[in-house]
């Protein structure tokens, strides 16, 4: 029985993670650690869990290890950017298996302003990006304004769940909220980029020395609570699908082989359609899995597909070194599979077709 330690365990993406290997043709025994009390009660589905101090706490790598030792812990997955960072800077003083990109991977995927420049450079369809000076922000938002126009995007360079992120008509809006987050003591830094008025995108996939071993891309449709956020984004999906798009899988694909010529375990690319309906990349989480990595799984169970959608557990056994059995790169299940969740009314499934049965009355 593989022996397995998850990072930050009670949030959704970890729950998401643990429920994909509990789903695994295989049993694990599963160890989860959270940095937030509160949190460690919120997985019901691991083994065990262990309240573990901050990833920028000196004492977060020598705890983890005690919790290795102590379980017998073989591989380690960090979900959340911030611990994923962490322990890929500290790889060599982790105790157990990691299946991470390079160093220099997870640093540039975590800079958006760092990943927007390659991709530019290397020919990828980009929203225009300009880095917001905080001794500059004046001059750099006027700047943004005549080289965008209006409106623009502004957001952090760092950070998941859409952090520090609007849609800003005119300077005022623009600079306001920057100096509202640098009034709250931040130590943010921000660009501000072309809006992309298309679809929004996303594209899961795990690689082995350099090569595409399985992928999905969806679609996102509705935000959870989009109207208590300002740019309408909140982070994770309530309503999403699967889609079968070749422009999509080709440019996720050319915007991770522009970071990492020879990528290694996860790569989750965020995507959006600019007015000319491209896709274009605007953030990729290298080492993590998207929030709802379960829906792919729960899809390829209740298809009768076996395992070939489960990306967490495809994830674990080619970190162990094991062998796959060849899967397609591209579009592992069907289009038109609705995911539709919401904060504590749980989640389903549904097939595009199933839309047309709802009774409805029409006006």
């Amino acid at each position: 029985m593989k022996r397995v330690m998850v990072t930050g365990c009670g949030g959704p993406a970890g729950v998401n993670f643990v429920l994909s290997l509990r789903d695994a043709p295989e049993k694990f025994y599963i160890v989860g650690t959270d940095a937030s009390l509160w949190h460690t009660k919120l997985n019901r589905h691991v083994d065990k869990m262990y309240l573990v101090p901050r990833c920028t706490d000196p004492a977060y790598v020598d705890a983890l290890n005690e919790i290795i030792e102590r379980e017998k812990i073989e591989f380690v997955h960090p979900q959340p950017d911030v611990e994923v960072l962490a322990i890929s800077e500290n790889r060599e003083k982790i105790n157990a298996i990691i299946f991470l990109p390079s160093r220099r991977t997870i640093r540039i995927c975590q800079d958006k302003f760092e990943s927007a420049r390659i991709w530019d450079k290397k020919g990828i369809p980009v929203a225009k990006t300009i880095k917001i000076r905080r001794d500059h922000l004046e001059e750099d938002i006027r700047k943004a304004f005549e080289e965008l126009g209006s409106p623009i995007w502004i957001r952090a360079t760092r950070g998941a769940g859409g952090r520090g992120s609007t849609l800003a008509r005119n300077f005022e809006t623009a600079y306001h909220w920057i100096m509202y987050w640098y009034s709250r003591g931040v130590d943010w830094e921000f660009i501000a980029q072309e809006y992309l008025p298309g679809r929004n995108l996303a594209f899961h996939s795990v690689w082995k020395d350099g090569e595409l071993v399985v992928s999905q891309a969806r679609e996102r449709l509705e935000y959870i609570y989009p109207h208590l956020a300002p740019s309408g984004i909140t982070g994770t999906p309530a309503v999403q699908r699967t889609i079968h798009d070749d422009m999509v899988n080709e440019v996720a694909t050319e915007a991770i082989l522009a970071i990492d010529p020879e990528p290694n375990g996860i790569f989750c690319v965020d995507l959006k359609e600019n007015k000319d309906g491209e896709p274009c990349p605007t953030e990729i989480n290298a080492g993590r899995f998207f929030t709802t990595s379960y829906f792919f799984t729960y899809a390829t169970k209740k298809l009768g597909k076996g395992w070939i959608g489960n990306l967490p557990y495809i994830y674990v056994k080619l970190a162990y070194g094991e062998k796959i059995p060849p899967l397609p790169k591209y579009n592992i299940l069907p289009p038109g599979i609705y995911w539709v969740r919401h904060i504590d009314a749980g989640c389903t499934m549904v097939l595009e077709e199933e839309w047309e049965k709802v009774p409805r009355i029409v006006q």
